[in-house]
């Protein structure tokens, strides 16, 4: 299968949903940690909710990395 070349658009589209990645990997951290400190009466699971939600997000952008440069070697 010949990979096409992506268009700048379509290369612009990938890279900008990226810049919402670790935001929002972080808010639903805090969101999750934040209800399970509520129901188990605690005070770090929103700290380590946060830390996940960031990792996360790295984690997809190292992921879209990687793929991009795979597909550019082709």
């Amino acid at each position: 299968m010949v990979a096409r070349k992506k268009s700048f658009a379509e290369q612009a589209a990938e890279y900008s949903t990226l810049a919402f990645a670790i935001p929002a990997g972080a808010f639903v951290g805090w969101l999750l940690g934040h209800f399970l400190d509520k129901a188990f009466g605690t005070a770090y699971l929103t700290v380590g909710g946060v830390i996940l939600g960031v990792v996360a997000g790295f984690v997809k952008l190292i992921q879209q990395a990687m793929r991009d440069i795979h597909d550019s070697e082709r």
